[in-house]
């Protein structure tokens, strides 16, 4: 389906939990924990009953997010149920890697066909600084699993201030992964941890004498620009959505834990479609959807704070 400016909407972000093993700077706050009750987060049943009629509606791409999905008991299952659906062409997820090891290889069986793993520093201590809690083996440790099953691996690094992303590049010199900078967005605890760009990696880069090639393969669903290092293994991506604005190439839509639709990650503006999941018709979850596919905003304006309506934090809404 194509929205009002004739943008094909074929990629749906689902979040299966609000909850998560870490408490990253940029996304929660110290001591919040996550507080929506089990049973108001959408069944998998329910899951599967929305997707099929997003597909009806041209979706044929998931991600599964979070929060962090794997701490959901079952994600396994999920990643098979919805790779059954007809019309459903690809399975992805999210993770930060600190279960990902013991998971992989029954995601992978199960049909997961690609992989996004967050890490934002190789230092130990600055990881768990950012994390709060958390331990960079851990997560390094998912990263090889991945990695070694042969499944499309891509490591997420936000860009908050400091050098931290500068030590990230080199895993895309010795590994075969994509390693993709994000600039921070202004949404929560994200507004606080900005300030690292996109012309500060091309800088880096030239800097080093480092030439970037444009790299033209396809890599994901997402708005990234890709580059091809000279002489590395892997490659380099910028998801710039502050000073590359991507809006009028967006082809998604976003549902939380709990059955929310939004359009966009800038405005408040939300649809409920749990209530037409668990008390109305395939239709109203049809229609819904489609509504919320023909709200979607012409652009967001995160380069404009006052312009930002969304007030969630980035892990209460999948993000």
């Amino acid at each position: 389906m194509r929205d009002r400016y004739n943008r094909e909407i074929n990629y749906l972000r689902i979040s299966v939990t609000d909850r998560c093993n870490l408490r990253c700077i940029y996304c929660m706050p110290e001591n919040e924990s996550s507080s929506v009750p089990i049973e108001e987060m959408l069944t998998f049943d329910e899951i599967e009953a929305i997707v099929k009629q997003a597909v009806k509606l041209g979706i044929t791409r998931v991600k599964l997010t979070g929060g962090e999905p794997l701490v959901r008991k079952g994600i396994p299952e999920l990643v098979k149920i919805l790779h059954s659906i007809d019309g459903i062409e690809q399975v992805t997820m999210t993770t930060n890697g600190i279960l990902l090891e013991q998971y992989i290889d029954e995601l992978v069986i199960n049909g997961l066909d690609a992989i996004n793993i967050s890490i934002d520093s190789l230092d130990p201590v600055k990881y768990h600084q950012v994390t709060r809690i958390g331990n960079l083996e851990d997560a390094l440790r998912g990263l090889n699993a991945a990695i070694k099953s042969g499944i499309t691996v891509k490591v997420n690094v936000v860009l908050y201030p400091g050098d931290d992303w500068k030590q990230m590049i080199m895993l895309a010199k010795d590994k075969p992964v994509c390693v993709r900078f994000i600039e921070t967005m202004p949404i929560g605890m994200g507004e606080k941890y900005s300030g690292v760009f996109k012309e500060d990696i091309i800088s880096f880069f030239e800097e080093q004498g480092i030439i970037l090639n444009e790299d033209e393969d396809n890599h994901g669903n997402g708005p990234a620009k890709y580059f091809k290092p000279e002489g590395y293994e892997g490659s380099i991506g910028i998801i710039a959505p502050i000073h590359g604005k991507f809006c009028d190439s967006c082809n998604r839509i976003r549902m939380s834990a709990t059955g929310m639709i939004k359009p966009c990650l800038c405005y408040k503006e939300r649809y409920d479609i749990r209530k037409y999941v668990r008390e109305g018709t395939a239709e109203d979850i049809f229609e819904t959807l489609k509504m919320a596919i023909l709200a979607k905003p012409d652009a967001h304006m995160f380069s404009k704070r006052e312009y930002v309506t969304e007030t969630q934090y980035m892990y209460g809404i999948g993000g």
